[in-house]
């Protein structure tokens, strides 16, 4: 009976004093992450640091956060009589504090995976878009348009980005002449799925569906699929032709729409022949030369 007494009192004890812990490790996580993403002053490094670190220091966050409410849990009835001894109430109270940690966790878990990718998307664009600054001159710098930032590509950068495998930005500080180039993995943002409107749509395959006579590809369909609801489509884009010398001698335009930000340019016509129409483009000019020459009685 003491004996009883004596470990319950210190299983209690610890039980105390673990979800103290965990609860303050939890917040002390969470708030050292936001610590060091407020350290870093470079957009670019600020976006690349919270795209490959904040979803794991969050669901540290979470496991422990689980493990203190599991320990809370396991403190229910605690001064009530039939505490004094070690009975079948013991094991009972065991397995729900670990059944409401598995929830804890698993509800944190889905959050991260299927609802927290929106507000992580915007972030991410936030900082991947946010004006930059020339550190030489403090001159404001302008992001370049896709055929504007060609001239500044390789090759071989070129062709990275005609197989979305790597994505270049090109910001220029149009008084100094300064070109900064900044590089991101194409596939490492899932897009929003347009069925379940969470950002869990990403690239799964890619086939060539059009070759040149030299068996170049001239035009690549995108196979998507989301990780939630399962939808797939397809997207078109066309490879760019152009050669070296067509980039040296581009000259780029001025007051042009950027359009940088846009993966891909959603259409939809309510017609009285044929109801409702969706198509999908992956630019602004597709959409565009699309709309001139759509003929609704024909799309009937």
């Amino acid at each position: 009976m003491e004996s009883s007494v004596a470990f319950l009192e210190f299983w209690h004890s610890a039980m105390i004093i673990g979800a103290i812990v965990m609860t303050a490790m939890s917040l002390v996580l969470y708030l050292v992450h936001r610590m060091r993403v407020s350290a870093i002053s470079d957009p670019k490094e600020k976006h690349d640091y919270i795209n490959e670190n904040e979803v794991r220091w969050y669901r540290w966050s979470f496991v422990c956060l689980g493990i203190g409410a599991a320990m809370g849990i396991n403190l229910y009835g605690l001064g009530q009589s039939f505490t004094e001894t070690l009975g079948l109430w013991f094991f009972v109270r065991i397995f729900f504090s670990l059944a409401g940690a598995v929830l804890v966790t698993y509800v944190a878990f889905m959050i991260l995976k299927y609802y927290y990718p929106t507000l992580l998307a915007y972030k991410l664009r936030k900082w991947r878009y946010i004006p930059r600054v020339n550190p030489k001159t403090g001159n404001k710098m302008r992001l370049l348009t896709e055929e504007e930032e060609d001239v500044h590509l390789s090759e071989g950068m070129q062709s990275e980005e005609n197989i979305f495998s790597i994505d270049y930005d090109v910001w220029i500080d149009e008084k100094s002449g300064d070109v900064k180039i900044e590089k991101y993995n194409g596939r490492l943002i899932a897009s929003q799925c347009g069925n379940c409107g969470f950002y869990t749509m990403r690239v799964w395959k890619e086939e060539v569906s059009q070759k040149g006579e030299d068996g170049s590809p001239q035009e690549i369909i995108k196979h998507y699929r989301c990780g939630y609801c399962k939808t797939v489509r397809a997207t078109a884009f066309n490879v760019s032709t152009r050669e070296e010398n067509d980039y040296r001698n581009y000259k780029p335009q001025t007051g042009k729409r950027n359009t940088k930000g846009i993966e891909v340019v959603k259409v939809e016509i309510f017609s009285a022949l044929s109801g409702k129409l969706n198509y999908e483009f992956g630019s602004l000019e597709e959409a565009q030369r699309f709309l001139e020459e759509f003929d609704p009685e024909k799309a009937a």
